[in-house]
């Protein structure tokens, strides 16, 4: 129960909320990152399957 007292008191309880929402933000856009090359990665091999299909 004391260490949640000092917890609250101190400044470092926000402070670690703020960077636990600042790493949620920054996880959430790499992962949009990831999923649009990932689409469009996987587009680009379709195509060439289907290319390859067509003249081979």
């Amino acid at each position: 129960m004391k260490f949640l007292k000092r917890f609250i008191r101190e400044e470092d309880g926000p402070t670690s909320v703020e960077y636990a929402v600042m790493l949620a933000a920054i996880l959430m856009a790499c992962i949009a990152g990831i999923a649009a090359v990932g689409n469009q990665t996987n587009s680009m091999f379709e195509n060439a399957k289907t290319e390859l299909e067509n003249h081979g």
